[in-house]
């Protein structure tokens, strides 16, 4: 083995294999995901370093910029209250932080830098949408990218914020492809330049005609013609965003911004509405079993597709867990170094949660459906299915692991992986927190504890090599504890959705 290696893994490649019997197709990568009817609607903002990002929130909420200040790296959630507050969710604790809700104030001492800090204020804006900034889109890397586009599509709406003397990276143009396939609504803002004139001005140019006559004064707008050439760069590169709107972020004409965001907000409550009826079909009365179930042959089909299903998974997450090894020692011999090593693994592991969390979240969807379908025929009403799905989840409470499913898995400073339970210490890993989920699992979560930030930013912990052999273990550990983790939590959906479904049988009906 090389040094800086992970140990050889036998595992196959996913994408060259059939699924496994009874486990259905799981999403390979991290994308833009879908919201739900009850997900809180958020417009969030990203866009390069020198943007001046900041002062268009500053212009559009009508604050201090002294009041948006976060750690970097951090998003920054402002949200509606009735009284103005500030608290950090940092990892590895089960209770926020207080984060001086006075913009003069300065921040606690935190041991490492918080996933998200919540600003609530009492802002009429706020109550048709949240506002969520987002670290600068190079500041990102390939993790970083992925949970930016699965806070997009769950918020519905991304403030795409640009100057006038910059243009668009490769990897800006990757993310708008990517969000430009699905339904989130795009808006564009263009900020004078360094050189530009302040906000609210306009540059004054004398028009001196060819003939050399000096001509009237005139305006020369450089945020207005930079639009034209973003717009047309951009359409070169993915032409899926022709219906984007564009606008100048200027003082005078934040309010025409400010308008279109609140028109989508009432559009998209109204969309998704629509889409998901409050009451689904088969929600209530008696739905009855098929004749001809057997029992034992129901259970013994659960079984093998619930380990296949976990056996999937864990391929899966040690692919992924392999490619996140090779990412990190290229960033600390050529990019970051040791001292930028604890946030870009944290952004890789935040990723990972997330995709874990989605892949764990469709096997089960597909487990349920196909052993339900088996016992009250298919299709499966939407109604039928929620209620098999709280079933299962209630049914969860009667076995001994069921109240450490919703552990952290915290990465140590010896390169170890301790545990975390609670719900708090769930929330607390969350960049943009979600409604209330009505999946059977609770989330995956996996982060960096404060002795990780201590150790590699102490100014003698400087040594690539141990970095790098340091990454390995951690990586190793993180590995071992998700396989265990998953392997856990799919024999407590093995045991409760058979014990729902053989309660069905028995009776004839489904008592959900």
């Amino acid at each position: 083995m090389t040094p800086g290696s992970l140990p050889s893994v036998d595992v196959p490649d996913p994408h060259s294999q059939a699924e496994p019997s009874g486990c259905a197709p799981l999403p390979t990568r991290l994308g833009v995901t879908e919201p739900r009817p009850d997900e809180p609607m958020a417009v969030v903002v990203a866009g390069p370093a020198g943007a001046n990002r900041r002062e268009l929130i500053v212009g559009l909420l009508g604050i201090e910029a002294a009041t948006l200040a976060v750690p970097p790296g951090s998003n920054l959630l402002v949200q509606h209250a009735a009284t103005a507050t500030r608290a950090a969710y940092v990892p590895g604790y089960r209770q926020p932080h207080a984060y001086g809700a006075d913009p003069l104030a300065a921040g606690p001492a935190l041991a490492r830098p918080p996933r998200r800090v919540e600003l609530s204020l009492p802002d009429p804006l706020l109550r048709h949408f949240a506002v969520v900034d987002t670290p600068d889109t190079g500041t990102l890397g390939v993790a970083g990218g992925r949970v930016l586009r699965d806070a997009v599509g769950r918020a519905g709406a991304l403030l795409f914020v640009i100057s006038a003397d910059q243009a668009f990276s490769a990897a800006e143009l990757h993310l708008l492809a990517e969000v430009a396939r699905t339904r989130v609504e795009v808006f564009f803002a263009v900020t004078p330049g360094a050189t530009g004139p302040a906000p609210g001005d306009a540059a004054r140019m004398p028009d001196v005609p060819p003939s050399g006559r000096t001509g009237p004064t005139r305006r020369l707008d450089p945020v207005s013609v930079s639009i034209e050439a973003h717009r047309a760069a951009l359409l070169a590169a993915v032409p899926a965003l022709t219906p984007a709107r564009w606008f100048p972020a200027r003082r005078a004409e934040l309010p025409h911004l400010r308008r279109a965001l609140v028109n989508w907000a009432a559009d998209e409550v109204l969309r998704r509405g629509s889409a998901h009826p409050p009451v689904p079909s088969g929600a209530h009365g008696r739905v009855p079993v098929l004749a001809g179930v057997e029992p034992g042959e129901l259970a013994d089909r659960i079984d093998r597709q619930a380990r296949a299903c976990a056996r999937r998974i864990r391929q899966h997450l040690a692919l992924e867990l392999a490619n996140i090894h090779l990412r990190v020692v290229q960033e600390i011999v050529f990019g970051v170094g040791c001292a930028g090593l604890p946030q870009m693994l944290d952004r890789e592991l935040e990723a990972l949660s997330l995709l874990a969390t989605a892949q764990c979240d469709e096997a089960v969807r597909g487990l349920v459906d196909e052993a339900a379908a088996r016992v009250f025929g298919a299709p499966l009403a939407e109604g039928v299915r929620r209620r098999i799905t709280h079933a299962v989840r209630w049914g969860l409470a009667d076995h001994p692991d069921a109240p450490e499913l919703d552990r952290v898995l915290l990465v140590t400073s010896t390169a170890g992986v301790a545990g975390l339970t609670g719900a708090g210490a769930l929330d607390a890993l969350a960049g943009l927190p979600g409604a209330q989920r009505d999946e059977v699992l609770p989330p995956v979560g996996v982060a960096l504890n404060g002795g990780c930030w201590q150790h590699w930013r102490a100014p003698g912990n400087n040594d690539p090599n141990a970095a790098r052999s340091w990454a390995q273990r951690a990586l190793r550990e993180v590995e071992l504890e998700l396989s265990r983790e998953v392997a856990r939590r799919f024999e407590v959906i093995r045991l409760s959705l058979g014990s729902v479904l053989a309660d069905a049988v028995d009776h004839g009906i489904l008592l959900a």
